[in-house]
């Protein structure tokens, strides 16, 4: 680990570092049993760590490709692959192999030359990145077909996304529920807030009413709005984040595609 100190220190100014955080809390304890300078480098060279850079501004494309990033690396680790490099991920992926050295840059050096990176580490790190490493409970404003079917989808749960109710105005649902989440009515809602942690509320409502209820939400304390209702929420609260899920949008630019390729041939 000597060596690697020694490199930081001597770039520092070149690579203007901040510190250096090991990831892995080792002890110098892993070079026991190795008798020359080569094992001792070898068995330092595989050990991953990161180097936190000068903090930076991260552009919302970065962002959202950080979920695809967490999917691939998921599914190499389900099939047995502990170590990629960045010219096989893109392959992968089908972008190159230098967007994504520059999107991980952006977060710290999680890559080695020569060794690529550790995907279980990887995986993880990113993870944290996008706070996956934090249970999420949500609410489900809207009962209705998209509410049901949200709660129905059994990911979420295994990413830390937890459903805990969902809310609704029909007297017809009233007592039911769905997978074992029960439909509350509206109603509830300000004394469910208040007796229960509320991470996330995700409205699945008509349009109509999305903003007074959003409006309703940010009044209980509520921070993250996951918005499927077709309208652009008006929140003045800069410390409410909203995440807007236009599901016709999607297939509007599936549409233009379809167009396009059909103009091309």
């Amino acid at each position: 680990m000597g060596f690697i100190l020694y490199y930081i220190y001597c770039n520092r100014k070149k690579h203007k570092l901040k510190g250096v955080l090991n990831k892995f809390n080792y002890k110098f304890s892993f070079i026991k049993g190795l008798k020359t300078l080569t094992e001792i480098l070898q068995r330092c060279y595989t050990l991953p760590w990161v180097i936190y850079m000068e903090e930076k501004t991260i552009s919302i494309a970065v962002i959202k490709r950080l979920p695809r990033y967490y999917r691939y690396l998921g599914d190499l680790l389900d099939n047995g692959i502990t170590r990629i490099s960045s010219g096989d991920l893109s392959k992968k992926m089908n972008v190159t192999a230098s967007q994504i050295r520059q999107d991980l840059n952006k977060f710290g050096c999680f890559g080695q030359q020569g060794y690529g990176y550790n995907v279980q580490f990887l995986y993880e790190e990113i993870g944290k990145i996008m706070g996956l490493n934090t249970e999420h409970r949500i609410i489900i404003i809207g009962a209705g077909n998209l509410g049901q079917a949200l709660a129905n989808y059994v990911k979420f749960e295994k990413l830390g996304f937890v459903i805990t109710a969902l809310f609704d105005v029909n007297p017809a649902l009233s007592g039911k529920s769905v997978r074992g989440i029960p439909i509350l009515m509206l109603s509830e809602l300000d004394e469910y807030c208040r007796t229960h942690r509320v991470d996330i509320a995700a409205l699945t409502m008509p349009k109509s009413k999305a903003d007074s209820i959003a409006s309703k939400l940010v009044d209980l304390g509520i921070r993250a709005i996951w918005n499927f209702a077709h309208v652009d929420l008006e929140i003045p609260n800069k410390d409410v984040v909203v995440e807007s899920v236009h599901l016709s949008d999607s297939l509007m630019q599936l549409s233009y595609n379809i167009v396009k390729n059909s103009k091309n041939k």
